[in-house]
């Protein structure tokens, strides 16, 4: 069976990019510095950028070229090829495969609302929603956490997942350049006007209120960027930076492996990994750090919006952006091309986490596509209901946590360690730059080789410290919420034992087979 290949670089590094540019850069960047000391947020912000983001970026685009050349798609028979005297380092290769398919679960959910609501807006279905409390009244009823005047059952938000599942599973089923490039080509640019439409229309409010003329742009900027040194003080602050560095570039999690799989061994690796950095980094500071925290400002004053930036992403997409655009002109038109952009965002993102369990299917049991494509679908069509009826007992935030922040931070610390210690920095530099079209700078070997790793094991080192404890005993879930996150993290065991067992299977067939 040949091996799929992307039809162009552009589209490669659109991909990636497609992958990146998510719910993160326009959410929790903004409410992440707007709580994190403003502007001396972006001092641990950028050097994790340097220290982490870009090695991260380097090392996945250069390994899953490498793997892909040995016909693996995914972590488990990437790293066997990087460390082949190791029979148990495979099994670590899971987590590769195991936390995009936890971020699926739930991301697919939350990414239904989205289109659910662009048609919403421009419907002006939640126009009589005027105060906080309305909206939120409005976004729960939606959810099927209650049901109240605006919604009597969860009817309308499980037929937008539906179209919005099988929407993704059409797009994964259409293959790498058919299907993920195409879509990443079209979708990608259309976010990007999306974003600076709304950019550009906010940045032009002026002072809203003449009763207060403090309440402007401006000052939401001031309010956003000014900065506050003594956060730098805190280690919450640096760790809060270095989290968002990974989640927002999608390093650590094992899409970018699959991905760059795909590359053929003299496409370029340096440059395209720091050009789909670059351009999640665009979407983010510029773009994300110019629409909800700013025009909340405008809008809102300084109090209420601590509160917001506090309030958790949710409440910035569907309760404070809603009821900020209702109060301009076009506010329906403005609604839905805010939830538009935020639905694109998501689809590039959640095909990407679909691709490592359907290319595993493919490369290493030799299914075709379509058959991947229908197995990973059933699967994550039964985990994905769990969630949905599990939403108000806390299980979005307990599958964000394993599969968006522990796995993250865990497999980056692993793939870095194999890389630079493993395979060894000499053969990784020289991979690095085959096909290259620039030259990274030489401190990057000492960087990769020593700052990268040190500064993944203290971030992981430091949770444990703080976190492990509580979390493990479920000291902070709520007494009536802890027997259904016990059986949550229980399925979550069962499904990475599940694709634990599938890797020895695997290779248990390649030994009989080269016995």
């Amino acid at each position: 069976m040949a091996r799929e290949r992307w039809s162009s670089k552009l589209g490669v590094i659109l991909a990636v990019a497609g992958s990146a540019v998510g719910l993160g850069n326009f959410l929790v960047f903004p409410s992440q510095a707007a709580r994190n000391g403003g502007g001396a947020f972006m001092i641990p912000y950028f050097l994790a950028l340097v220290l982490l983001g870009l090695p991260l970026m380097w090392i996945e685009w250069t390994i899953g070229r490498f793997g892909g050349g040995f016909g693996h798609s995914t972590a488990p028979g990437i790293f066997h090829t990087l460390w082949n005297k190791n029979r148990f380092i495979k099994y670590f290769g899971v987590i590769g495969i195991f936390g995009p398919l936890v971020i699926f679960i739930y991301y697919i959910y939350v990414e239904s609302w989205l289109l659910g609501y662009s048609i919403f807006a421009l419907l002006g279905k939640y126009n009589s929603c005027t105060t906080e409390h309305s909206m939120l009244a409005f976004l729960q009823g939606y959810q099927g956490v209650v049901q109240n005047q605006f919604f009597s059952s969860i009817g309308p938000s499980y037929t937008f997942f539906l179209i919005t599942f099988l929407l993704n599973i059409l797009i994964v089923c259409f293959g790498i350049s058919k299907g993920i490039e195409r879509v990443c080509k079209y979708g990608l640019p259309i976010l990007f006007v999306f974003a600076i439409v709304l950019m550009v229309r906010v940045l032009t409010l002026g002072a809203p209120d003449p009763a207060k003329p403090d309440y402007n742009i401006a000052n939401g900027l001031g309010f956003l960027w000014n900065p506050d040194w003594s956060a730098l003080k805190s280690a919450k602050v640096w760790l809060a930076a270095a989290g968002q560095i990974l989640f927002t570039l999608s390093c650590g999690i094992g899409v970018i492996l699959t991905y760059a799989s795909y590359l053929t061994k003299n496409d370029d690796v340096a440059l395209s990994g720091l050009t789909a950095a670059a351009t999640n980094e665009v979407a983010e500071v510029i773009l994300g750090g110019s629409i909800v925290i700013p025009a909340a400002f405008a809008f809102f004053g300084p109090l209420a919006t601590t509160k917001i930036a506090e309030a958790g992403v949710f409440n910035l997409a569907f309760v404070t952006m809603p009821l900020v655009l209702q109060k301009i002109a076009l506010g329906n038109v403005f609604g839905f091309l805010w939830f538009m952009l935020l639905f694109l965002a998501g689809i590039t993102s959640s095909i990407s986490l679909a691709q490592p369990a359907v290319a595993f299917l493919q490369d290493e049991f030799d299914l075709p596509k379509k058959t991947a494509t229908g197995i990973f679908a059933i699967t994550t069509f039964v985990l994905t209901n769990s969630v949905i009826f599990l939403l108000g007992k806390g299980a979005v935030d307990e599958l964000h946590f394993w599969g968006g922040t522990f796995c993250l931070v865990l497999f980056g610390t692993i793939e870095t360690i194999l890389f630079g210690w493993i395979f060894g920095m000499e053969d990784g530099w020289t991979e690095m730059h085959v096909g290259s079209d620039i030259s990274i700078p030489r401190i990057y070997r000492f960087i990769i080789k020593y700052v990268t790793p040190v500064f993944l094991l203290f971030i992981l080192g430091f949770w444990c410290w703080q976190e492990w404890t509580p979390l493990i005993l479920l000291r902070n879930i709520p007494a009536e919420n802890v027997p259904y996150i016990i059986g949550i993290r229980l399925m979550l065991v069962g499904l990475f034992a599940v694709l634990a067992i599938l890797v020895w299977i695997v290779w248990r067939r390649k030994e009989l087979r080269s016995t």
